[in-house]
């Protein structure tokens, strides 16, 4: 792995994080019925800038041996994870957001099991990213029940 292809996965991570300044939770997340286990606002941020120096670390480990489909499957996961954004506190809608998230989980799922075939470690360091894009999907789901599609 070298500094500049992962500063190169980093920016594209950096591009998907952007998403979250431009659309914010706002008023309207807040007046949202939440379930207890909803994490506090802090933890986003923190979660994601970690999250997404793991993920940048694990593509330029495997971009380094040069597997084209897992790199492809981290291009899919990072789209979509650049999408969820917009459609969940953009346009506020829970329905959407959760197909959204649910693709999201599976290009996330489809990654790591690339990643694992060509490199152990960087398989492992998308772990958590399932975990946590597993524990929003069922936020997103919990949200959706709580409160229907209707933005407020």
């Amino acid at each position: 792995m070298d500094i500049l292809t992962f500063a190169i996965f980093f920016a594209a991570c950096c591009a998907a994080a952007s998403t979250g300044m431009l659309f914010e939770p706002g008023d309207w997340y807040d007046r949202l019925d939440k379930p207890a286990w909803n994490p506090p606002k802090w933890a986003f941020p923190v979660a994601w800038t970690i999250l997404y120096i793991v993920i940048a670390i694990a593509a330029a480990r495997v971009a380094y041996q040069g597997a084209t489909q897992a790199l492809a499957f981290w291009a899919l996961q990072i789209a979509l994870n650049t999408l969820w954004t917009p459609i969940f506190f953009g346009l506020k809608r829970l329905k959407a957001g959760l197909i959204a998230i649910i693709c999201l989980w599976l290009a996330v799922l489809a990654t790591t099991l690339a990643f694992f075939s060509v490199d152990e470690l960087a398989g492992w360091l998308f772990v958590p990213y399932l975990l946590w894009v597993s524990y929003a999907a069922a936020l997103n789901a919990s949200l959706l029940q709580r409160n229907g599609d209707q933005p407020a």
